[in-house]
């Protein structure tokens, strides 16, 4: 299983919600998405910030697809649900992909404004709660013969996180920026396949596909940095800047989760050594993020932490102003 920016598909007429694009592999993704001929919705924290973005991602394009901002901040549930509300109405209830890229990473102890630990909060309870309120979107653009996607971008890093239930946000523990970067992404894949098997049950339209860039460069350890990262955090930075691959190659993985051959449930990343960089297919998954107990629990755990009704186990009557209403 390979896929280039160069052999996507045509997309026209295929609308992909790509979060965290104003840099990195976000904005990359966002580009090669529209230069297939996608609408893409970019979702950005800053109109500012958002609008070059959206210019850069448009450049690539030879005017077939299109790129527009939407706001949207991960570490506020609020905005969560402003920007579900956004999107749906924006796409009149049809999304064809969701990519959840966005990511904090191994910056200090910090919060969101929900009161969650940033990189739990920002990596998996926010993009968690943005799947479950755009799932009638999603649903609603699938068929069973081009089922629509969600693509839950994931890290090698997930391979040394555990997941602590009880103390989901550091509270008890000493913080670890290391640990709880990997609890967030070991969350992402567990989030992942819980949402696969739902799927399976419910029969719905859509296919939940995890994906990782392997070690590409990007801004998530220079905005550690810049916050404040511990001495460990410090010693990713050589690995980070001399053994990465370039953008252009690290969103291969999630292009194929995308829009390439695959199955629901499937995990994608680099086949080189070690899976840090190389053509895109199957990767491993840790024995915590192959444990549907845990899959389970964390699924409750999420609902009940954001107030948001899990989807497919929810109402699927609900129409886009009362599926996005705060709890």
């Amino acid at each position: 299983m390979t896929r280039s920016r160069a052999s996507l598909p045509d997309l026209t007429g295929r609308t992909v919600v790509v979060t965290g694009t104003t840099s990195g592999l976000g904005l990359a993704l966002s580009g090669a998405l529209a230069g297939a001929g996608a609408r893409v919705l970019m979702t950005v924290r800053d109109a500012e910030r958002g609008a070059a973005a959206v210019e850069r991602a448009q450049a690539a394009t030879d005017g077939s697809g299109s790129t527009e901002a939407v706001l949207l901040d991960l570490a506020d549930l609020t905005s969560v649900r402003a920007a579900a509300l956004d999107i749906r109405e924006r796409t009149e209830d049809r999304v064809d992909v969701l990519v959840n890229n966005a990511a904090v990473s191994l910056g200090p102890h910090a919060r969101t404004l929900d009161g969650f630990e940033l990189q739990i909060g920002t990596n998996h309870l926010g993009p968690a709660a943005l799947t479950w309120l755009l799932m009638p979107a999603l649903r609603a653009a699938g068929d069973p013969d081009r089922p629509s996607r969600v693509v839950t971008t994931s890290s090698l890093a997930h391979r040394a996180g555990r997941l602590d239930l009880t103390d989901l946000h550091w509270e008890r523990r000493r913080y670890s920026p290391t640990r709880a970067y990997g609890a967030s992404k070991l969350a992402n894949l567990l989030f992942a396949a819980k949402l696969d098997r739902r799927l399976r049950l419910t029969g719905d339209p859509v296919l939940s596909v995890a994906a990782h860039p392997g070690l590409t460069t990007s801004d998530l350890l220079s905005n550690a940095l810049a916050r404040g990262s511990t001495w460990g955090a410090r010693l990713l930075v050589f690995p980070d800047r001399y053994l990465s691959q370039p953008v252009a190659a690290g969103i291969a993985p999630q292009l194929l989760a995308a829009f390439g051959s695959v199955h629901g449930g499937d995990y994608l990343g680099p086949t080189g050594p070690l899976e840090i960089r190389g053509q895109a297919g199957s990767a491993r998954r840790s024995a915590a993020a192959q444990d549907p107990v845990l899959a389970g629990e964390l699924w409750q755990a999420t609902s009940a932490a954001t107030g948001v009704t899990p989807d497919p186990d929810g109402d699927r009557d609900q129409g886009p102003t009362a599926a996005c209403s705060p709890p």
